[in-house]
């Protein structure tokens, strides 16, 4: 056979060769696309269902908390004609012990502040300079805070310390040195003494939030007070004697 006879018939079969892998090809590519398609339309089925799931289960919980919350408040008692007040509201309850206990606070910083004061001119020792800043430090804050209590209570309070009280100012005020230190720890230690076992009390007591508050820092002051006086070396048993005297059997 000739060699352009050859070379043609190879062309020949080479380009049937492509016709019949290009046929291949176009049917594989139409068997891929309808099997993507439905792939696809399967995805997007399931995710419009997944949507309409979660939308129904949104409104099903929606419906079952304004179910709750309208059973919750049909049980939920109002204050009126023969109801009974919530027992929170016991919280906010002033007694008179809780009365009582303001004012002493109030009328303990009248005296005891210029009671510091006087011990850093008129006392002798350094033990009852020191009692005396704690006297001035400790009653400021704690009046500062008694009468934001009594205006936020709307309960009054004393603007001047009692007669006695006022009595031992002058005492302290008309004595200088020892006599001063002496005098100084006798009324202070034992006026502490007795408001403390008060503090107890409403501390142990009180339903108030406010007047509890009080009491806490009124307890940790006085705890302070008694312990600077007692580190002077100048309290007494008779001191102790007179604080015990007015402790209820």
């Amino acid at each position: 056979m000739p060699h352009s006879s050859k070379r043609h018939n190879a062309s020949a079969d080479t380009s049937e060769r492509r016709e019949a892998q290009g046929a291949t090809m176009k049917s594989h590519a139409r068997s891929i696309r309808p099997s993507s398609r439905r792939r696809r339309g399967r995805l997007l089925a399931a995710a419009v269902a997944c949507v309409a799931v979660t939308a129904a289960a949104t409104a099903w919980l929606s419906l079952k908390n304004d179910s709750t919350h309208e059973s919750a408040s049909a049980h939920t008692p109002t204050v009126g004609a023969g109801a009974a007040v919530p027992q929170a509201a016991s919280t906010n309850a002033v007694t008179q012990l809780d009365k009582t206990f303001l004012a002493k606070v109030r009328q303990a910083g009248l005296w005891e502040i210029p009671a510091g004061r006087l011990a850093q001119t008129n006392g002798s020792s350094e033990a009852i300079k020191r009692a005396g800043l704690h006297l001035l430090d400790g009653h400021s804050k704690l009046d500062q805070l008694v009468r934001e209590d009594s205006e936020a209570l709307r309960v009054p309070i004393p603007d001047q310390a009692t007669a006695e009280q006022q009595r031992w100012v002058d005492q302290l005020r008309s004595t200088r040195g020892s006599e001063f230190d002496q005098l100084f720890v006798d009324l202070l230690r034992a006026s502490h003494g007795k408001v403390f076992i008060t503090i107890g009390e409403v501390r142990a007591s009180t339903k108030n939030s406010l007047v509890r508050r009080l009491a806490t820092q009124a307890n940790v002051t006085v705890q302070d007070h008694m312990d600077v006086l007692e580190d002077t070396g100048l309290v007494t048993d008779a001191t102790l004697d007179d604080v015990a005297s007015t402790i209820a059997k």
